[in-house]
């Protein structure tokens, strides 16, 4: 019986391996032919035949991507929009949740539910009364403008991430900080944000990404080349019919690297994050 038993956990830790395996392969090869495309030659990739590796290395599409392209600015354009996002984030998120989870005011419930419905509503219905609205306060094709809209859909949820959590913190901490002559905004600041510090994490890790990656709102919103994002600035390297694989991999490549810098950063908070302060409000 003992051997049976064995035997079947051999069975399921040898497929969980292969499984494991396949879905590391499936993750990995779009990003090892995203890089080995990036540094062929022209004639490499344009070739009748494929390689999986280059044949001579060269870094002459990155060169190309900095000199003969506007990408610097677009990587600063995107820098700027998604550290200001997720600043703002944080700050109006953790705000916001304090005041829904401590302060005692009508509407409360129905306010916070309502964050969550906010994200019912299709974002691209939103984009022509959003574009009509930054167009009547002189804010668009700006960067400013671009991370308001931002604000718009990383608030609702960061907000609401985070009073699972101030939910799931003691109000006896809470007293004893005003007690000791704390302010409700040095409570907040000095004893629940401190311990809320996985929250912080994912929400940080999502507004960010959300940030860095978004398409459809920076494309028309922003028209001007000189404040376009990564993600609208990279389709320039289309022309007509011509795809100039080498620099479009090059900047999608060098596009992937914050979003890896900030996942690495707090992947220790982000399990703990998304897995707890599922409180109901």
């Amino acid at each position: 019986m003992l051997r049976t038993k064995s035997g079947i956990d051999r069975f399921y830790h040898g497929l969980g391996s292969v499984v494991l395996f396949m879905l590391m392969f499936w993750t990995l090869a779009p990003l090892y032919w995203m890089v080995s495309t990036s540094i062929k030659e022209s004639n490499e990739i344009y070739g009748t035949s494929a390689t999986f590796w280059p044949n001579n290395p060269t870094l002459e599409n990155y060169r190309i991507l900095f000199e003969e392209t506007n990408f610097g600015t677009y990587f600063v354009n995107s820098m700027i929009v998604a550290l200001a996002t997720t600043a703002f984030s944080l700050l109006l998120a953790a705000l916001g949740a304090y005041a829904l989870t401590r302060l005692d005011f009508p509407g409360r419930r129905l306010f916070a539910r309502s964050l969550v419905y906010t994200y019912l509503m299709p974002h691209s219905m939103l984009f022509i009364p959003l574009l009509a609205m930054l167009v009547n306060i002189g804010l668009v094709n700006t960067l400013s403008g671009l991370v308001l809209v931002y604000l718009g859909f990383t608030v609702p949820f960061c907000t609401w991430l985070l009073m699972g959590y101030f939910l799931s913190i003691p109000i006896e901490i809470e007293e004893a900080g005003l007690v000791d002559g704390c302010s409700r905004l040095g409570v907040l600041f000095r004893i629940i944000l401190p311990i809320t510090v996985p929250a912080l994490a994912v929400v940080a890790f999502f507004s960010f990404t959300l940030a860095w990656n978004e398409y459809i709102y920076a494309s028309v919103l922003v028209t001007d080349v000189s404040v376009r994002t990564i993600p609208t600035g990279i389709p320039n390297f289309i022309v007509e019919d011509v795809f100039f694989w080498g620099p479009m991999m090059a900047s999608t490549f060098i596009s992937s690297i914050p979003p890896l810098v900030v996942y690495f950063l707090f992947q220790r908070f982000l399990i703990t994050g998304l897995t707890m302060g599922a409180v109901k409000i």
